[in-house]
């Protein structure tokens, strides 16, 4: 059975303005790439939890701040590693000068034996329709997709996206 993931896709302003927040994952590997590199907040749904609570638990640990609100599921999506993906949409805003991720350990540099510190997501950010999908992992623009397909739904039905509608 494939590894099971949750995470939130926080968005602000609902309608043609709408933003969704990503984060840059932390650490060498990923320090000199931008484009397709950012990921939504997200981990792996540990046994027997619920897959929204982890979802709130995970963005907890990649942000460092609580999110409330109504969550709209978006849906489960197959990442390329074979990995299945929960996500919700939450409407908030947060300030992403603000984060501050937990850490993780690895040898750095590579055969060197040294340990070394690096956050699991070393920044965040808010994108636009047009950015986001430019700047979001491949894996997750399916996400994204969904998002943008339900804030036009919503608008076409309601006039407004809102996930408590």
């Amino acid at each position: 059975m494939p590894q099971h993931s949750a995470g939130i896709l926080l968005y602000r302003h609902p309608g043609e303005q709408a933003q969704v927040f990503l984060v840059h994952p932390g650490g060498p590997c990923w320090a000199q790439r931008d484009i397709a590199a950012w990921s939504i907040p997200k981990g792996i749904i540990a046994s027997g939890e619920d897959p929204l609570a982890a979802a709130r638990r995970e963005w907890r640990e990649e942000t460092g701040l609580a999110v409330d609100g109504h969550a709209l599921a978006l849906g489960t999506f197959r990442q390329p590693s074979g990995k299945l993906l929960s996500v919700w949409a939450i409407e908030g805003d947060i300030d992403p000068a603000r984060l501050v991720s937990n850490r993780f350990t690895m040898i750095w540099p590579p055969r060197s034996g040294q340990m070394q510190s690096f956050p699991e997501a070393d920044r965040g950010g808010w994108f636009g329709r047009v950015d986001g999908m430019t700047h979001v992992t491949k894996g997750q623009k399916p996400v994204l997709e969904a998002f943008w397909t339900a804030l036009a739904d919503q608008s076409a039905h309601h006039g407004r996206f809102s996930a408590n509608k």
